[in-house]
């Protein structure tokens, strides 16, 4: 997810987004440890993504 998208989000989308990306995350890792996945890059940009959803939130309630 782009940082342009996330800037167009609500607070309540990117909570939900945030949630999302988390299971999301947590699924890949529990599959690629079972057995390796096709793309473990897929990792990497889904930890990505997760910090800047969070970050958007974090710099939104400090405003």
């Amino acid at each position: 997810m782009k940082q342009s998208e996330i800037k167009d989000l609500s607070a309540a989308e990117l909570q939900g987004q945030l949630s999302q990306l988390k299971k999301t995350y947590a699924d890949l890792k529990n599959a690629h440890a079972i057995s390796p996945i096709e793309n473990p890059l897929q990792l990497r940009a889904v930890r990505r993504s997760i910090a800047r959803v969070a970050t958007e939130l974090t710099k939104r309630e400090l405003l």
